[in-house]
């Protein structure tokens, strides 16, 4: 811990650990340094959760580790589209739902270590459910700031776990405007780099699933990106290992409703556009302005990837041929495999698509 920093992404600066600063001066997000290296024979076998790979995690003490069991999901076999196969990866078998339990349980940890007692949030949803149970297990105070339109149901499982939840009117932005302007430690799951620690852990469980190797291609529903860099990450920390020759050719898939990395990446642009947050039932993706848009594209051009757009019949489309196969999944999960239209990964082979929460927060259409 004492030899970890933030440093900003854009500018370089460098700040303590102990920061209550959520991004740099320059509006630049975080990232930690040193990051830890990949060790195979470090891996701890006797542990089923993502703190098998502790020592690649940032240092933290054993009694403040803040673990439910997250991680280590199965891997099954699935298809879409005319019999194509796929292998689901279901981190909707994380302990609130979602995979947002990989990133929040080396987050809380962290918070835990520096001693921090309270803690605001922003989500639409999957993020603040799991921001307030693992807060509720650390025993630390949680406020969460969410959109009036979010899933009742998700709303309903953040105010199970003792949380003050705090409905805001208008657009997505407004509750993170909300979150930031609170006296409190800002617990962001899209600016803190710690969650990015936990979610780069999706790639090291699936080079143990599949034997030591990786799969040819990936495709996240992508909103933040928070899920797609973190396999970045720890796909590169594979490579950089000598344990892998090449990262996954890796593919965000949007909602055309909101879709803003998709002009990016087609139209090659060097800011982010001004789009519309129009009405997607994927809520989890319904994001004007990625915050870590940079790595996100810089992840997909070097990789052989690229961005895909799908309408909301598809997303439906989706969801319906994953749920006659036993899997029930949100719309959000279901737009990855919607992106499986357009050939993705087609070419490359092994195409692995993690299914990133439960359909049971949410209305089936």
């Amino acid at each position: 811990m004492k030899a970890m920093r933030f440093v900003c992404t854009e500018c370089g600066q460098e700040f303590s650990v102990t920061t209550r600063q959520w991004r740099c001066r320059c509006s630049g997000a975080f990232e930690i340094s040193p990051r830890p290296r990949f060790r195979p024979e470090a891996i701890d076998e006797k542990i089923f959760s993502l703190w098998r790979y502790r020592a690649m995690l940032p240092v933290i003490e054993t009694e403040n580790i803040v673990s439910l069991g997250e991680g280590w999901t199965p891997l099954v076999p699935a298809h879409a589209y005319n019999n194509r196969e796929f292998l689901a990866k279901l981190e909707f078998f994380a302990p609130t739902g979602s995979f947002k339990d990989r990133g929040t349980t080396v987050l809380v940890s962290f918070l835990k270590e520096l001693g921090v007692e309270r803690v605001v949030e922003d989500s639409s949803g999957n993020a603040a459910a799991s921001l307030a149970a693992y807060c509720a297990r650390a025993k630390i105070s949680c406020k969460i700031f969410v959109p009036a339109h979010a899933s009742p149901a998700k709303l309903a499982q953040i105010r199970a776990y003792g949380a003050q939840l705090i409905p805001v009117e208008g657009p997505r932005e407004n509750a993170a405007i909300a979150a930031q302007n609170a006296d409190a430690y800002y617990a962001s799951h899209v600016y803190n780099p710690l969650i990015l620690e936990g979610t780069k852990t999706l790639a090291y469980e699936l080079w143990e699933q599949l034997g030591g190797r990786a799969p040819d291609a990936m495709l996240f529903p992508t909103g933040h990106g928070t899920l797609l860099i973190g396999a970045y990450y720890g796909f590169r920390d594979l490579c950089d290992a000598g344990l892998l020759e090449k990262i996954p050719a890796l593919y965000a898939v949007q909602a055309e409703a909101c879709a803003p990395l998709s002009r990016v990446f087609r139209e090659n642009l060097t800011e982010l556009p001004s789009v519309p947050q129009g009405e997607t039932i994927a809520e989890g993706i319904r994001i004007r302005r990625p915050v870590r848009w940079k790595v996100i594209l810089r992840a997909l051009r070097e990789t052989g990837g690229r961005v895909i757009a799908v309408s909301e019949a598809e997303i439906i489309s989706a969801q319906r041929e994953l749920a006659r196969q036993g899997l029930y999944v949100e719309p959000t999960s279901a737009v990855a495999v919607a992106g499986l239209k357009e050939g993705a990964g087609r070419s490359q082979g092994l195409t692995v698509i993690p299914m990133t929460g439960t359909g049971l927060k949410s209305p089936f259409p």
